[in-house]
């Protein structure tokens, strides 16, 4: 490691050395900065005027120097040739300015500030050029506000629309005291306009709204007049109608005949019956529960306006394919051979019983070998989900809001055969799944249910489980009953989100309470142990949390850095001395520690355990920091540069966490994305830079050692990694 830092600092000294300017045309300058100063308030944010700046200067990532910039400029003496080209590619151009757009951005930020009510604003531009780097300053006199003193409304004086108004007047956004400006003007347009349609005004909008500011009248006073027409600004009506309630007179489904669904649930989920008030909410909510099935490739619902307060609403309803399947396969290779490929088919059915209930039948299976070599490791499951659009023991009446929970119903068998034990693993849950807000989903399941059964023991490992009491405890037949549940939040609600997001998942199980209060009534083993079937019953606490955010930048958003942080921990008591194994965590992988296979990393300092043949290294906590600069290149081929670093360790109670800094494995490396749209397609190839399993001072791995045995490891793998 000390031989190669020289190089790293040369290698970075020669990236930051980098001219910015070298691909500039003659005459051109690169736009390097733009700075805003508030001269006359330290109250004002002069950053949130950036938007408004016409032409922006592309930041710096570590101390203003941005790396992709000093990449692209690499290009410069030949950008024709495939490395001029890939330098391209990867790196991002610098920003030629523009004098033109320094004006506009002026002109820009100034009515911005009228609008958010800093009136005659005053915005003087500095250019300073040094060498072929432009800096542009805004200097900005912030303008006059006006405090509002008296509001008037000016209101309809035929129909229920005043009274229905003045009993909203709680509501305003808008008070005496508050600074006038346009953007709290149009807020409460937005607010009101909502309001009404949800209590039977259609088609009101926020176009219905004026306003009228004096300043002058009364010196030193600002007097608000809020009116609200008959008819909105963009209409000329001679003889407008009032403005009145409206109600539902027709409402109808209208759906293919092949689409063969129980009428009783489409009534049940629309909540819009002839005779009702209009509700704009209501429209949306029936919108959403209906989508909710996600049986329909798309949902109308249409308002058609047919008296002077009655609409008809037509719903209308398109099929989408039943029934499919779904394939996911990932395989990977270390530098000693051994191979892992682990295949998934999944069939699903969205209509089962012509209710909109899902079935999901899953087939899965791992495999771990080495060519020329007896040792492999077999695992086979099968799975099957029912998923019920309702919640079992209340009707749809209960629910007003968009979302429906769904009854979910799991069944599952795992078999294991590794050269050490077989092991047969049977799974059942129920629960419950739904939306709490738009971006918010969540999985209760108060009832969780695992049986394993262990037989076909290696005696060699069997007699080493003896000698380790707390692995042994993980390595037994145990009977698994709990609850538990996730919930998840994430910016934005689409499955690859074009735009920058983030987002967060929690997770939590809970196993053996309920049982352990009938602990005096069971038979207990000679460890003291309670039984269920003949076999201990399990008590934990299994905790985890992962948070990451995705910024998308560049042309077509081609470009992202993507980052997560992951953190979980298991606490066996009571009936329970070790987590038991299925629960334990484990770390490397296709999406995660990519320097190493799946569990063949930790826990901690450990070298990888002898009792094992094929690798199976797990944890009672983990912890794990990931961070993937992705770019496109060309066509749908994408490239990745990553960095991981983490471990698991085991948290018995004469483990210690000492040295914890020196058992954080780290790795990089670099992939290829194949992005179908609907599909994408990646391999890795991670490194190891740190690895705590090797001897002390021999943990930092050189360059050379990067490609050689307990080095590297390939993965393939379907969808981004995180």
């Amino acid at each position: 490691m000390k031989k190669t830092l020289p190089i790293i600092l040369a290698l970075a000294l020669l990236a930051v050395s980098c001219s910015t300017t070298k691909v500039l045309g003659e005459g051109e300058y690169r736009l390097s900065k733009n700075e805003l100063q508030v001269n006359n308030t330290n109250e004002f944010n002069a950053n949130s005027l950036r938007p408004y700046i016409k032409q922006e200067a592309k930041g710096g990532f570590l101390f203003g120097w941005n790396p992709f910039m000093s990449i692209y400029n690499w290009s410069a003496s030949n950008p024709d040739s495939p490395f001029g080209k890939f330098c391209r590619k990867i790196g991002s151009a610098p920003t030629i300015y523009n004098p033109d757009m320094v004006e506009a951005s002026a002109e820009n930020i100034r009515h911005h500030l009228d609008y958010l009510g800093w009136y005659g604003s005053k915005v003087e531009t500095d250019v300073k050029v040094k060498r072929r780097q432009v800096t542009v300053g805004y200097n900005i006199a912030l303008g006059k506000r006006y405090r509002i003193d008296s509001l008037y409304f000016s209101l309809p004086e035929r129909g229920e629309f005043a009274r229905d108004f003045m009993a909203d007047t709680s509501a305003l956004s808008i008070h005496i005291g508050d600074w006038l400006s346009e953007e709290a003007l149009e807020e409460e347009s937005e607010r009101g306009s909502a309001s009404f349609r949800n209590k039977g005004y259609y088609g009101f909008t926020k176009h219905h709204y004026s306003f009228i500011a004096d300043t002058i009248s009364q010196p030193g006073r600002t007097i608000l007049e809020m009116h609200v027409g008959e008819q909105s600004r963009n209409e000329n009506t001679a003889d407008p109608a009032p403005l009145s309630k409206f109600y539902y007179n027709k409402v109808s489904i209208e759906r293919p005949v092949s689409l063969n669904i129980k009428e009783s649930i489409l009534r049940e989920l629309n909540t819009i019956h002839p005779g009702g008030q209009y509700s704009e909410e209501e429209v949306n909510n029936s919108y959403r529960r209906l989508s909710s099935l996600r049986f329909f490739s798309s949902v109308g619902v249409g308002m058609t306006q047919v008296d002077t307060n009655k609409v008809d609403c037509e719903i209308t309803l398109s099929q989408s394919p039943l029934q499919g399947f779904k394939v996911n396969l990932e395989a990977s290779t270390n530098s000693s051979g051994l191979m892992g490929v682990s295949p998934q088919l999944s069939f699903y059915h969205k209509n089962l019983f012509h209710g909109g209930e899902w079935l999901n039948l899953s087939f899965m299976g791992n495999f771990q070998f080495k060519f020329n070599d007896p040792t492999r490791s077999d695992e086979f499951g099968v799975s099957a989900g029912l998923s019920l659009p309702r919640f079992l023991g209340l009707p749809y009446s209960f629910f007003k809001g968009p979302s429906i929970p769904r009854t979910e119903i799991n069944l599952a068998y795992n078999y294991q055969n590794r050269p050490e034990y077989t092991r047969n693993t049977f799974s059942t849950s129920f629960g419950y799944s739904g939306v709490l807000k738009e971006r918010i989903t969540y999985q209760f399941y108060p009832l969780q249910i695992n049986a394993v059964r262990l037989f076909n023991m290696d005696p060699a490992f069997n007699e080493s489980l003896e000698k380790n009491p707390f692995i042994k405890y993980a390595y037994q037949d145990h009977f698994d009953a709990g609850s538990g549940g996730n919930i998840y939040l994430q910016s934005r609600s689409a499955s690859n989100p074009q735009a920058s997001f983030n987002y967060l998942r929690l997770s939590l199980d809970l196993s053996g309470n309920l049982l352990s209060l009938a602990d005096g009534l069971l038979r207990h083993n000679e460890d003291g142990a309670g039984l269920i079937f003949g076999s201990p019953y399990t008590q934990y606490v299994r905790g985890e949390i992962s948070t990451g955010r995705t910024w998308k930048f560049g042309p077509d958003h081609r470009q992202a850095f993507a980052t997560r942080i992951l953190a979980g921990a298991g606490y066996a008591y009571g009936n329970s001395s070790a987590l038991p194994f299925e629960k334990q965590f484990y770390s490397g992988g296709a999406n995660s520690m990519r320097g190493w296979q799946s569990r063949a990393l930790g826990p901690g300092l450990s070298e990888p355990n002898s009792l094992f043949i094929i690798p199976s290294q797990t944890g009672d906590m983990k912890l794990e920091a990931n961070m993937e600069y992705r770019f496109g290149l060309f066509w749908k081929i994408a490239g990745a540069l990553f960095v991981d670093a983490g471990n698991v360790w085991m948290l018995q109670p004469d483990a210690v966490l000492d040295n914890f800094a020196e058992s954080i494995a780290a790795d990089w490396g670099t992939g290829v994305r194949v992005d179908m749209d609907f599909i994408v397609l990646r391999i890795d190839m991670g490194m190891r830079l740190h690895d705590p399993a090797r001897a002390a001072g021999e943990r930092w791995l050189k360059p050379s050692q990067w490609l050689h045995r307990n080095g590297y490891a390939i993965h393939f793998g379907v969808g981004y990694p995180f």
